[in-house]
């Protein structure tokens, strides 16, 4: 998975470069590539990298229940003493 987001991520990379560096001679082709790689980044790239970093981790561990306010508190009266 690591592989496949580093490799989109160079393509995206790249058609956002090519987009920029054609529109000065083809503006419409230049706003289409860089529109595309914008669009494919936060659409598609975007959230297959948010479920790779999260799909180990419990979100139980991030929220705040009484239990981990509880047990941040015990830890902040350690650090004072």
């Amino acid at each position: 998975m690591r592989i496949f987001l580093l490799i989109s991520f160079l393509i995206i990379l790249a058609t956002a470069c090519y987009g920029f560096y054609i529109k000065p001679e083809d503006a419409a082709t230049g706003d289409f590539c860089i529109g595309i790689s914008v669009a494919v980044l936060f659409f598609l790239w975007m959230p297959i990298f948010i479920y790779h970093r999260w799909k180990k981790r419990s979100v139980k561990d991030y929220m705040l229940t009484k239990e981990n306010i509880d047990r941040m508190r015990e830890e902040g009266r350690k650090k004072k003493l």
